[in-house]
């Protein structure tokens, strides 16, 4: 098939306040002169907003005078900090995730963060605390272009998708280099709590008003699809939202941070550090229950939900 080609110019606001420098073609920004925390002023604060919406993804440098509480502080003022539902936080901290990797494990498949919770995260902090020398970048694609080029045939239909998402996969499956530790770590820990949401496909951002698409390696299955045509369908979209062209790819330095929205992005870590060791911790933004085109609202599905009971009926 054949997509009309469109122009995603990821040009840098002339408006905007700070100094911003787009790094790819259709996503990511890296934003200078900047100093990161719970003290920073409100008009810089609402500029970072506006560029996140803009480029998806910013990215800042040099931010090594941040600490756990002055990450925390930050995440503070840009949103509601949201504890992820089944990893344990870093010690000493309230809302942090470390993501530590062993054996050279990362976040390897696409994925949007926390997608089998109703209202996952609107956005992601992430501050790098121990690189690699080489290897161990992370890849983000825009979910908004992955929709806005998708043949019109193809977008008609992922309009009408609903997809479950959940916690509970096969990981071994899904990662068939994982030893049998890791596996029993995922079960143990990250499945703990089987959780599962039907979301839209195609969802409408609610602060920018675009259609983009909810994909990623948490959703199981197409609702009223089999096994085999969800897997088929699943993939054309899923690929088509990761071509090269919509993706930035940034190399860590210590100290780096990378805010995302996380409703408008997939991302994935690079497993090729082998057994260096490679240490970020990250926060999470509260996010809202999407709504698809028609206006229908994601619903849980794991746990059940708790049904009131009319104590007079």
């Amino acid at each position: 098939m054949t997509v009309q080609t469109h122009d995603f110019a990821n040009a840098a606001d002339t408006e905007s306040p700070l100094d911003v420098h787009p790094v790819a073609g259709r996503i990511g920004a890296e934003i200078r002169g900047v100093r990161l925390g719970g003290d920073i002023d409100n008009a810089t604060l609402e500029a970072i907003r506006a560029a996140l919406y803009r480029h998806k993804v910013i990215f800042f440098r040099n931010q090594t005078h941040l600490d756990d509480a002055t990450h925390e502080a930050f995440a503070e003022r840009l949103g509601e900090p949201l504890a992820h539902p089944t990893v344990p936080v870093a010690q000493g901290s309230r809302f942090l995730l470390e993501l530590d990797s062993k054996e050279g494990e990362a976040a390897s498949a696409w994925h949007t963060d926390i997608t089998f919770l109703p209202a996952y995260p609107a956005a992601s902090i992430l501050r790098a605390v121990t690189i690699p020398p080489a290897g161990g970048d992370t890849l983000w694609a825009n979910a908004v272009t992955a929709y806005a080029t998708l043949p019109a045939p193809l977008k008609a239909l992922a309009e009408t998708l609903r997809a479950v998402h959940t916690n509970a996969f096969d990981y071994a499956q899904q990662q068939p280099q994982a030893t049998s530790e890791q596996v029993r770590r995922h079960r143990e820990i990250f499945a703990s709590t089987a959780y599962e949401t039907e979301h839209p496909v195609v969802r409408v951002h609610p602060v920018t008003g675009e259609k983009l698409l909810l994909l990623g390696s948490f959703v199981k299955s197409f609702v009223g699809f089999s096994r085999e045509d969800f897997a088929r369908l699943f993939g054309i979209l899923q690929d088509h939202a990761t071509k090269p062209e919509n993706t930035v790819r940034w190399r860590w330095n210590p100290g780096d941070v990378a805010i995302w929205d996380n409703r408008a992005t997939q991302h994935r870590a690079i497993a090729d550090f082998g057994k260096q060791p490679r240490h970020l911790r990250r926060v999470t933004i509260a996010g809202d229950v999407p709504r698809g085109v028609d206006g229908a609202p994601s619903r849980v599905l794991k746990p059940e939900p708790v049904v009131a009971v009319d104590a007079a009926a």
